[in-house]
């Protein structure tokens, strides 16, 4: 197990001290160009856009959709994550995230709106993203495939794995906590749980993530604005010691595979998951009028996600006094830092966060997997077959709580990673058409319409399912962008 442990570490290394840097930041850069600042200047938008309800009132709204993509992004990982990034990273950290949410939410913007406009239509609604958009654009179902199984192991094996362990992890203040049967009998009441929910699909998925998700961030965010409130004389000195860490250069280039850099960008990107090419399978479920609606749907979810959620973890920690170290990284440092400040109330408060954040990121985890599973067998899965995935997804959480936890964050970063190799690359290629159509919006915005799109409006060439103009409105057929 020690030769998988430092292989798995190694590969991720390697992929976040040079690829995925570079690939996220300069698209992310590129595309907040390209698109003029879309995730700052429309920032109205963003709020309007999600109150949309299909016209219908059957479909899922761009609400529903926000949340199943939320409830996957606001997981443990924003809480454990982050006081493991900051005990090994460092309060410097916390820069680097930020940076990187603020980057990537560009990306999060492009890839949901291309997905939006290359969904498809199904029995049961609409559904798509990268896997879809790949084939549509560049003719190739082998490297969609290779996506899909990506996400499958991403979603459905590591990040599953990991949240079941960041549940249990949390338990261990307490004294009844046996390290050798504890983990296991948590792991086995979580996958019990998950595997009934999994009986009523994907629509009982949305409903249950669309009543938790909203809930549990704002009791989470309230208590922490309790605990900066109760520690305020500290906050200047939490600010500098985030920007002094932040650029410390001989604590970055002395070790960089542990430096807040690494830390920063790996625990943001686990966390808002900007360019993973997660959400737009989300984000193709939406019945909305215009692609563009949808993308910044998905751009106030990375905003959510790291500057609310992530930052509300970093600071009830670093306002606490208690120093992190990599002795207590994890559970234990949150549950310290809040027990530091509320006593016997903060440990219990994490622990139930934990359960909540735990459930709904299981949830939409697998939501993500059924529609890989769609994609890859070209239809809706046989109901023995939905059983045995359905068995083998509880196993995988009840075998999760009781494995290393260094291990499982190196498996979850590198399944990532390799679905923003693929992803980013191809939304670069294609990034032409979710411009084209940021600035139809933005044209009809201006003209005082509500935004509604069609395919040839942005002179699209490809075959789509949605977006084609009824006979009727032909012949008032706007000038396509050139």
């Amino acid at each position: 197990m020690n030769l998988v442990e430092s292989i798995v570490a190694w590969i991720s290394e390697a992929l976040y001290s040079y690829a995925l840097i570079i690939l996220l930041v300069a698209g992310g850069l590129y595309f907040t160009v390209a698109t003029r600042f879309a995730p700052f200047r429309m920032l109205k938008e963003q709020f309007r856009a999600v109150t949309e309800k299909p016209k219908d009132g059957k479909g899922v709204s761009s609400f529903q959709a926000l949340m199943v993509s939320t409830a996957s992004r606001v997981g443990t990982g924003n809480i454990i994550g982050v006081s493991t990034a900051l005990c090994l990273g460092g309060f410097g950290s916390v820069f680097w995230m930020w940076l990187i949410a603020l980057i990537g939410s560009a990306s999060a913007l492009v890839e949901s709106t291309l997905a939006q406009i290359y969904k498809k239509k199904g029995a049961d609604g609409c559904y798509g993203g990268p896997a879809y958009y790949i084939e549509a654009t560049l003719k190739s179902r082998p490297l969609a495939i290779v996506f899909s199984i990506f996400l499958i192991a991403t979603y459905g094996f590591g990040f599953n794995m990991l949240a079941s362990y960041n549940l249990q992890s949390t338990f261990s203040a307490y004294a009844f906590y046996d390290p050798k049967v504890t983990p296991w009998i948590i792991g086995g009441i979580v996958a019990l749980l998950v595997a009934y929910c999994l009986i009523g699909g994907g629509k009982r998925v949305i409903k249950v993530s669309s009543l938790l998700v909203p809930v549990m961030g704002v009791a989470y965010i309230l208590v922490a604005l309790l605990v900066v409130i109760l520690n305020l004389s500290s906050l200047p000195g939490v600010f500098a010691a985030i920007f002094k860490g932040a650029f410390d250069v001989q604590a970055i280039f002395g070790g960089f595979g542990g430096s807040c850099v690494m830390y920063g960008i790996k625990r943001g990107l686990f966390s808002n998951e900007a360019g993973v090419g997660s959400a737009p399978n989300a984000s193709a479920s939406a019945e909305v009028d215009h692609p563009v609606r949808q993308g910044l749907v998905q751009v106030l979810s990375v905003f959510i996600d790291t500057i609310l959620v992530c930052s509300a973890t970093a600071f009830m920690c670093m306002c606490s006094g208690v120093t992190p170290s990599p002795e207590i990284s994890g559970a234990a440092y949150i549950q310290q830092s809040l027990s530091q400040t509320l006593g016997s109330f903060g440990p219990i408060f994490i622990t139930v966060s934990m359960m909540f954040f735990a459930f709904t990121t299981l949830l939409g985890n697998l939501y993500y997997v059924d529609r890989a599973l769609i994609y890859i067998l070209k239809k809706q899965p046989s109901k023995r077959f939905m059983l045995v995935y359905h068995i083998i997804a509880a196993l995988v959480i009840f075998i999760g709580a009781g494995l290393s936890a260094g291990l499982l964050w190196d498996i979850a970063d590198v399944t990532m990673g390799m679905m923003a190799l693929i992803n980013v690359p191809v939304i670069l290629l294609l990034s032409r058409y979710a411009i084209r159509a940021i600035k139809d919006y933005d044209r009809q915005r201006r003209e005082g319409k509500a935004p509604v799109f069609y395919a040839d409006s942005i002179g699209l060439p490809h075959k789509v399912d949605c977006w084609q103009r009824e006979k009727s409105e032909e012949t008032q057929a706007d000038q396509p962008f050139l």
